[in-house]
């Protein structure tokens, strides 16, 4: 479990493919090696990835881990450069303050940074969803205004949401802009989205109370409403 707090940015300082996937090096990442251990999780850019090899010395500190194609597919990691910065945050300690929300590191889909705009010492971002597949299914119906999103694994507030643009968008202060890499991604870049878990559960657990027993479906159960209503008034 992760709070979307993130606490350095790491280096990309090399990248290993072949057909099933690659092994990533992040240097410059001393800062949050002092506790590391082999089996140990990271979050990169917001993508849950496991510790396989890590220096606390060389490098800067690194530490590699292996991506599987599935999260090459699923994030922007498969985009990343040598040279690229990281957003990197260790697995939430059970002794901390939890600041940010409840991150898994599960990386649901990628948006794109559809522009952006000053607000004095602040940046407001605008994003774009891809069209919704019946692999990858919009997230829109989990985003709201002033609710929580994961961006490259930092925990942010939503400003805006038009769900018949597939857009959203929020506003990073002038501190957060220097401790991240979403202000330095330029537009048309990708990002990783995580959604709040919550909402997940809340849609899951309302469908479920609306289909159990006999079964009713949503539609069903409106139709039903309405029925009644209209049999009222006669």
């Amino acid at each position: 479990m992760f709070t979307g707090l993130i606490e350095h940015l790491g280096t990309v300082f090399s990248i290993n493919r072949d057909e099933n996937g690659c092994t990533l090096t992040i240097s410059d990442s001393a800062a949050i090696l002092d506790d590391c251990r082999v089996g140990d999780s990271i979050a990169v850019n917001g993508a849950c990835l496991t510790v396989t090899e890590f220096d606390k010395v060389q490098q800067g500190g690194y530490f590699k881990t292996w991506l599987a194609n599935e999260t090459l597919d699923r994030t922007d990691l498969g985009d990343r450069k040598v040279g690229d910065q990281v957003n990197l945050e260790r697995a939430m300690g059970a002794h901390v303050r939890f600041g940010g929300h409840f991150v898994q590191a599960h990386v649901d889909s990628t948006a794109t940074i559809l522009r952006r705009a000053g607000d004095g010492n602040s940046l407001r971002l605008w994003f774009q969803f891809p069209e919704p597949t019946a692999s990858r299914p919009s997230l829109l119906p989990y985003l709201i205004s002033k609710g929580y999103i994961a961006i490259d694994g930092a925990s942010l507030t939503l400003t805006s949401v038009d769900d018949a643009e597939r857009t959203f968008g929020v506003m990073l202060i002038q501190h957060t802009q220097e401790k991240i890499t979403l202000a330095k991604k330029p537009d048309g870049s990708k990002v990783n989205i995580e959604v709040d878990m919550v909402g997940k559960y809340v849609e899951k657990s309302v469908s479920a109370a609306l289909q159990g027993g006999g079964g009713q479906s949503l539609v069903d159960l409106i139709q039903k409403i309405v029925d009644q209503t209209l049999s009222k008034s006669r």
